[in-house]
């Protein structure tokens, strides 16, 4: 079969060269009619650009690099398979690059995808090292967007989601339950969504006329959870109800609990952050704040795509949480 080309769009739709290679780059200096001209022969040729040629084109690399933390985090995942999905619709290629701190990458000089000319612009996932990264990449005048920003009031352009409005919404569930005595575990103070959800817990328990039984910080992750819970219980500080800032800190403090005989969610109520793929498979299935991980990878690739193309009117996005009701919350019993 005949390997279809740009030229055999150019017959097909009866424009210019120039004007097919135009549409193919999302030129706004074409016609309306043109423009369709050759999207209905793209579409009856089935047409697949070549991706190569088209860079080269357009004096770009045709490459989006990704930089994050991990992999190991189903949230990441799913915003990353976003991006991906989101860029190859726009003709883009997804260059990742995983740099942590931990591994001893903070050594290193520069992020390999922050070079000049490697990448056409750069999406930060949730960075450790945000001021260098955003400083670096201003200096050298790379487009770039961060999902999920911790410096408070950075000029940067951002993709979050309300984690305020998460926390609060938590709270206020534990709350209609019934439950006073609320306990809350969460991550490293380093990240603004940690701030932002003890914000929201701390504001709907200071409305119903509350405080928090206690409150208590430490790494991510299902051992730490279990660890904090552990201490509580020993300690003789035993909430009715926990509001864990993510669903790793969450599965934890249930395994504390009921590996001393309490049962979930009959004497003690819990509810995560994120809905990680574990949240509906574990038992009892986990109460949580759902983050829009899709539409967060969406939106990024949207605001940094105008950003190469040029735009000026970008405006930071700010998505909504959803809460996700499972098994382990429940009435305060009696």
């Amino acid at each position: 079969m005949k390997k279809i080309s740009i030229l055999d769009v150019v017959a097909k739709s009866g424009v210019s060269l120039v004007t097919v290679s135009r549409v193919l780059n999302n030129a706004t200096s074409v016609r309306e009619i043109n423009r369709q001209k050759v999207l209905q022969a793209i579409k009856e040729l089935d047409y697949r650009p070549n991706s190569a040629a088209r860079s080269l084109a357009r004096g770009t690399t045709g490459l989006i690099g990704l930089t994050l933390i991990t992999l190991k985090d189903t949230i990441f995942d799913g915003i990353v398979q976003a991006v991906n999905e989101c860029l190859e619709e726009n003709g883009y290629f997804l260059a990742l690059s995983i740099f942590s701190p931990t591994k001893g990458d903070s050594d290193k000089q520069n992020n390999f995808l922050f070079q000049e000319d490697r990448v056409d612009g750069i999406i930060v996932l949730s960075p450790l090292d945000e001021e260098r990264y955003v400083l670096e990449l201003k200096r050298k005048k790379i487009p770039f967007v961060i999902i999920d920003n911790h410096i408070e009031n950075t000029s940067a352009l951002t993709v979050n989601v309300d984690n305020y409005l998460g926390g609060y919404e938590a709270t206020k569930h534990l709350l209609s339950l019934g439950h006073t005595r609320i306990g809350h575990v969460s991550g490293p103070e380093h990240f603004l969504s940690v701030r932002e959800r003890r914000r929201g817990f701390e504001k709907a328990l200071a409305e119903a006329g509350l405080s928090p039984i206690i409150v208590s910080n430490t790494d991510f992750g299902i051992r730490c959870g279990f660890q904090i819970a552990k201490e509580w219980i020993h300690s003789g500080t035993i909430p009715t109800a926990v509001f864990a800032g993510d669903d790793g800190l969450a599965l934890g403090v249930m395994e504390a609990f009921q590996s001393e005989g309490y049962r979930i969610p009959q004497d003690i109520s819990v509810i995560g952050y994120d809905d990680q793929v574990f949240a509906s498979e574990i038992h009892p299935r986990l109460t949580t704040i759902r983050q829009p991980m899709e539409q967060m990878g969406q939106q990024a690739v949207r605001l940094l795509l105008k950003l190469i193309q040029g735009s000026k009117r970008n405006a930071s996005v700010l998505l909504q949480p959803n809460l996700i009701v499972r098994e382990s919350t429940s009435k305060l019993l009696d």
